[in-house]
């Protein structure tokens, strides 16, 4: 098996890492694999303290053969906004996990994918994630490239590590947002209590996020946000900072607003980047999902 360490995931331990990973695997039995060798970084033996950087690459037999979790291709409808036949394009929705978790192995856009493309999906990042080059949260919807190949995943990653693919989100925010632009510069990191958070911090990533306001409520602000770079929650975590959160995100302190839905009002809405081993330019764009719809149009008839 082949892992690819992102720019959201260096700076962690070896054992940490795949901890984290493969939860049903004891942190006893990864050290044990990576000190007898049956796991390399870049080629080479490393230790568990090993610290991960971005672009590692680290290969491995499976640390447990009694562990073995077989995810199973599930007949799931699937919105296909664009494809060829190096990648696809989905719209996932709201509330569908992106991968398979070793508690959750159903109803994910990878069984999903598994269904439609078979074998015809890159492995590098594990059987839990074929194809899949960046995740959106469960209850975030929008568009997320696929891969269909090992070569192409690594091109896609590569362009994402460049910055050279452009992704925008809509969302909603509670309050009135005070200014009409503003690019937000904020480091991110682990929080320091609440491990499945992220928060700013002195000590995080460098992470920004141009907001852009395109209409706004008495009590809500609906933005356009263009993400730099693509930290783990960097929206929901910047809107949180800013004191005017994702419109109920209640993990990040938005609390339930009085249009209730599954978690924040956020969507992946359009994404612009080269087509695979071409010059050709992919600009792809979605309609607003239900929850931007059904908020929107709540305030809209309050305001009229």
């Amino acid at each position: 098996m082949l892992l690819i360490v992102d720019e959201n995931t260096d700076n962690v331990r070896l054992d940490s890492y795949l901890a984290n990973l493969y939860s049903d695997i004891s942190r006893s039995k990864i050290q044990e694999g990576i000190k007898s060798g049956r796991v390399l970084v870049n080629g080479a033996e490393k230790k568990s303290s090993y610290i991960l950087k971005d672009g590692d690459k680290i290969e491995f037999e499976n640390l447990a053969p009694e562990k073995i979790l077989k995810i199973e291709p599930e007949n799931i409808s699937l919105e296909i906004v664009w494809e060829d036949e190096n990648m696809a394009v989905v719209n996932k929705p709201s509330g569908m996990l992106t991968h398979p978790t070793p508690l959750e192995t159903s109803g994910t856009l990878v069984n999903a994918l598994l269904y439609k493309y078979g074998e015809n999906l890159s492995d590098i990042n594990g059987e839990f994630r074929r194809g899949i080059v960046h995740r959106l949260d469960r209850n975030t919807s929008g568009l997320l490239m696929i891969a269909k190949n090992n070569k192409t995943h690594e091109y896609l990653a590569q362009i994402i590590k460049n910055h050279e693919l452009t992704k925008k989100y809509r969302a909603i925010l509670k309050g009135d947002y005070p200014l009409d632009e503003e690019t937000i510069e904020a480091p991110i990191s682990r929080h320091p209590t609440q491990p499945h958070k992220m928060s700013v911090s002195p000590e995080g990533k460098p992470s920004k996020t141009i907001l852009k306001v395109l209409d706004r409520f008495k009590e809500a602000t609906y933005v356009e946000l263009t993400l730099v770079t693509g930290r783990t929650h960097q929206i929901r975590v910047h809107m949180s900072y800013k004191n005017h959160p994702v419109y109920n995100d209640t993990l990040y302190g938005a609390g339930q607003g009085k249009v209730k839905t599954e978690e924040q009002v956020l969507q992946s809405f359009y994404l612009k980047f080269a087509k695979p081993f071409s010059s050709e330019i992919i600009e792809l764009e979605a309609e607003p999902d239900e929850k931007i719809t059904k908020v929107l149009n709540y305030f809209k008839n309050r305001r009229v």
